[in-house]
């Protein structure tokens, strides 16, 4: 149990830009997968607060779009978008594998991740100028982040990892089944709170975001021909199906 709430202090390190002081702790870093959803529940109350405060006081131009597009990032820390501008440099690098897992690995950045980057914001700039332009349901924003998140921790413990030295590797115990729970029944939370506030607008949002994460995962995976998960993959499809889902919310 000691190990359980460590995790949870070394989840929110890792994949949150709130300061805390620096703590770490191998024993419990197999632990910190189904912290992952918590830590997307902060941020997307964070992000719920904030949209709701743009409205409240009438902004409804491009600098409050803006904000809305780039608190998400900014409270993760941007971590999962280098997994994401890896991962596209990468795949549309249309390389033989060796080259893709180089590519994969090489901390420069490409063409291709900053042309991927600049659609990313373009989309999401437009769905957030939507968001705070309409009467929208945005009591959904907090559910995004937290089912992007489910799918990660999932993705982890359920694909073998790509290599034995990455985050991957780290963060899977030898007995997967417990955490798997844990995230299935956060996720089943998230997808009632969906349901239970907002109808079927709530469940298209939701479920937006779970096949926008799948269907990013299985393209990655089979990019490099099913080698495994890797944290870059992970944060690769977390940032395409949040996109997924704040498309989704700015479309109902």
């Amino acid at each position: 149990m000691k190990n359980m709430f460590k995790a949870l202090y070394m989840s929110f390190g890792m994949f949150c830009a709130i300061p805390l002081p620096g703590f770490w702790d191998d024993s419990s870093a197999k632990h910190i997968m189904p912290w992952l959803p918590v830590v997307g529940a902060v941020i997307g109350a964070i992000w719920w607060g904030a949209a709701e405060l743009l409205v409240f006081l009438g902004i409804h131009n491009a600098l409050s779009a803006a904000a809305i597009m780039l608190i998400p990032f900014m409270l993760a820390g941007f971590v999962h978008l280098d997994g994401y501008m890896d991962t596209s440099d990468a795949i549309l690098s249309r390389r033989p594998l060796e080259e893709k897992l180089r590519i994969l690995k090489d901390p420069h950045t490409g063409a291709f991740a900053v042309i991927m980057v600049a659609a990313l914001f373009i989309a999401q700039f437009a769905s957030a100028l939507a968001i705070v332009d309409g009467g929208v349901q945005l009591m959904l924003l907090p559910i995004i982040p937290v089912l992007s998140r489910c799918c990660s921790a999932l993705a982890i413990l359920c694909i073998r990892p790509m290599n034995r030295e990455g985050y991957a590797a780290l963060f899977k115990p030898d007995k997967a089944a417990p955490h798997r729970i844990m995230t299935i029944l956060i996720a089943a939370c998230a997808l009632a709170f969906a349901w239970f506030f907002t109808g079927a607008g709530g469940l298209i949002v939701a479920g937006t975001v779970i096949v926008g994460y799948a269907l990013a995962m299985f393209c990655a995976l089979e990019s490099f021909r099913f080698k495994g998960v890797s944290g870059d993959l992970a944060g690769f499809s977390l940032v395409i199906g949040e996109l997924c889902g704040i498309i989704a919310l700015a479309v109902i």
